[in-house]
């Protein structure tokens, strides 16, 4: 939890928080359905209990890991209740689990009505958008997307070896990306796209602004890329790091 204080000192407006769920149906922070490439630990979280999450160390093989020693997982109130004591924005990015997510969100919105006005949950799947507005038609939802991602990993390679397999996901990335951009925002009730940044132009921030639709971009993580999107898209982003350069992240 240290990690907001440092985020707020360092001047970023919000957080991300990737929502996920221990065996016994804990909701906690965690990028990955499994634990190896962040904590010392092994496993997926669908065979984890909470209890044996929490002994984990979660900053083991960050880079910074000496100045955030002695910290545990957290669980999803335990992130909110810091970031809004740091007056941070929240965006809730839902994995999966749309019926689980929804349930503890809608807790979380329920015990801090403030969230209305400081956060956004937002999701690769419009499932989980579609039915959190159905649960709850106050809160600010944003789909998240990458064009050629079901048939793509984020660096250009195909995920499929198979030559039919990996032709029959590009017709469904086009299926998809087709069905978001024209019905399905209005159909979910987003008010916010998040899009890997190779694919935001001038164009599409205009195009969505025409809409009332706020386009924020994902991962910028180069200071001439900051200035990019800062003073000629006028486009809000996400970014791994306010002070460096990072590597590039998808």
């Amino acid at each position: 939890l240290k990690l907001f204080f440092k985020a707020a000192e360092n001047g970023a407006t919000g957080v991300e928080l990737d929502l996920e769920f221990s065996a016994d149906g804990v909701p906690i922070l965690m990028h990955d359905d499994t634990v190896e490439r962040t904590t010392d630990g092994a496993g997926r979280l669908q065979d984890l209990t909470f209890e044996e999450i929490r002994k984990l160390n979660p900053s083991a093989k960050h880079r910074l890991r000496s100045q955030f020693q002695d910290e545990k997982v957290p669980t999803l109130r335990e992130a909110v209740v810091e970031s809004m004591h740091h007056n941070l924005t929240i965006y809730f990015d839902v994995k999966g689990h749309a019926n689980q997510a929804v349930d503890a969100l809608k807790q979380v919105y329920q015990e801090f009505p403030e969230l209305y006005n400081s956060s956004i949950v937002c999701s690769f799947m419009p499932d989980v958008v579609y039915k959190m507005r159905q649960a709850d038609r106050n809160v600010v939802t944003a789909l998240t997307h990458r064009p050629w991602q079901l048939s793509h990993l984020g660096d250009g390679t195909p995920r499929f070896s198979s030559f039919w397999k990996h032709f029959l996901y590009m017709v469904l990335d086009v299926v998809l990306d087709w069905s978001l951009h024209s019905f399905l925002w209005r159909l979910c009730g987003v008010s916010a796209f998040l899009i890997q940044k190779n694919f935001v132009s001038q164009d599409y921030v205009r195009h969505w602004s025409s809409r009332g639709i706020q386009v924020v971009a994902w991962t910028v993580n180069t200071f001439a890329e900051k200035s990019y999107y800062e003073s000629v898209l006028d486009c809000s982003y996400i970014t791994d790091s306010l002070l460096e350069d990072c590597d590039p992240h998808y």
